[in-house]
């Protein structure tokens, strides 16, 4: 169930900046964490490499053979083709046995004509030569008739060869294209896959530059500051609007210069493997931001600039669910980080609030609010994985989401590294 914040937050240090709906298909050996495993499946630079040269040549052997795949279909279509060639030997047979047959029915109705043309004073043996001469004529009619038929068949299927021919390039042509345009998508994404890993490894480096010998920008775990919902409902109708509300408080005794909530919609439909993320849309509002705002995947719900210590702000949240939404279960997973002008930064643990998914058009009466899960901060012994579609398993409790609770539990708990996501670069650009 639900496995999206637990695959996010185990394999990357950037969970509440990059949890979206990807689910790990790999499955963790014994005593060996996701993130172990996410590593020695993650190809190295000079394989990526590899494979973008692979990509590479696939690429340039497709425009090699599109560029053949044209020069036959041009030739196919000029009239130095064979199949041409013999098109037009066909069709010049075709109409000299024409004017060959026409010339017979000439001859013959000549003959005719002569024939019943004689005078009664002819003698028999004119007339015997008359008629000689028509039968004659008939022959040669027929046998015109016949070569002009077995000619004219010639021709046609000359003809249909011909446009066959032509025909067969033309998709083997569209063939060719197609075949470059796969090879080229292929070279862009090996390509990018390349230049993103190299780009990271860069800022790795950065990053370990920026912090030799300064602690002073690390992020740090805040139970200080709290996030609350309030309003969300425990069940929620598919094609209905929800408004809530996240309730952030400074319980620190510091000013924090930017407080970012944040807020992630999670559900599965009622098998507890299919994943309806994509019926979810949310919004955000603030007192100084009033207009709504689309919440992206994997970014933050708005932004509280400042909050002073004790004070607390509400963030006005708007969830729509779309009216295609099957039945199933829910989880909202709700944090808070912060990020002060000198680079420190910190947050809280991620609260679960689960919820019930209805079908579009139920009545589900009188509902109460969702109520907060714990906060888990230390990691169970053993977090089930699932199968090929990326799913927590179903274990055969009830309801899946309580072992969901408990891995997205054991992967914030991986260390506060891995929990907390305001880079110092981030505070720095000042995003």
């Amino acid at each position: 169930m639900l496995a999206t914040a637990v695959v996010t937050a185990v394999t990357t240090p950037a969970v509440l900046l990059t949890v979206t709906p990807a689910f790990a298909d790999a499955r963790p050996t014994a005593g060996q964490s996701a993130a172990a495993q996410a590593a020695e499946d993650k190809p190295t630079i000079e394989e990526l490499e590899a494979a973008a040269a692979e990509a590479q040549k696939a690429y340039d052997a497709a425009v090699a053979a599109e560029k053949a795949a044209k020069e036959a279909f041009d030739f196919a279509c000029s009239d130095e083709a064979p199949h041409a060639v013999a098109a037009k030997a066909a069709a010049d047979e075709a109409a000299a046995a024409k004017t060959a047959k026409e010339a017979a029915d000439q001859a013959l109705a000549d003959a005719e004509t002569e024939l019943a043309e004689l005078p009664e004073t002819a003698t028999e043996e004119e007339r015997a030569a008359a008629e000689k001469k028509v039968a004659d004529a008939k022959a040669a009619a027929d046998a015109a008739e016949a070569t002009k038929a077995a000619a004219d068949e010639k021709a046609k299927k000359a003809a249909t060869d011909a446009d066959n021919a032509r025909v067969a390039a033309g998709q083997a042509l569209t063939k060719a294209e197609k075949a470059t345009a796969e090879a080229l998508k292929a070279k862009e994404a090996a390509d990018k896959a390349l230049a993103d890993a190299k780009a990271e490894e860069d800022e790795d480096e950065d990053e370990d530059d920026d912090n030799d010998g300064d602690d002073g920008g690390a992020c740090v775990p805040e139970n200080g500051l709290t996030t609350v919902a309030q309003g969300l409902p425990s069940k929620i109708v598919a094609g209905s609007t929800v408004d809530f509300s996240v309730r952030v408080t400074n319980g620190t005794d510091k000013t924090l210069d930017e407080v970012l909530p944040f807020v992630y919609f999670h559900a599965t439909d009622k098998s507890g493997y299919n994943v309806i993320d994509e019926y979810f849309g949310l919004q955000w509002s603030t007192k100084n931001s009033p207009e709504w705002n689309d919440v992206a995947d994997g970014e933050y719900a708005g932004s509280i600039s400042p909050l002073k210590a004790g004070a607390h702000a509400d963030v006005k949240l708007r969830l729509k669910v779309d009216a295609k939404a099957p039945a199933g279960e829910g989880m909202a997973f709700v944090a808070g980080d912060y990020v002060n002008d000198d680079g420190t930064c910190g947050g809280n643990f991620f609260t679960e609030y689960e919820f019930d998914l209805l079908a579009a058009g139920s009545k589900p009466g009188k509902v109460d609010d969702a109520k907060p899960g714990k906060t888990s901060k230390t990691r169970p012994a053993v977090v089930p994985q699932g199968g090929t579609t990326g799913t927590l398993a179903n274990t055969g409790a009830d309801s899946a989401l309580p072992q969901l609770a408990a891995a997205a539990g054991a992967a914030i708990a991986l260390g506060a590294g891995a929990v907390f996501v305001v880079r110092r670069r981030k505070a720095s650009s000042g995003s």
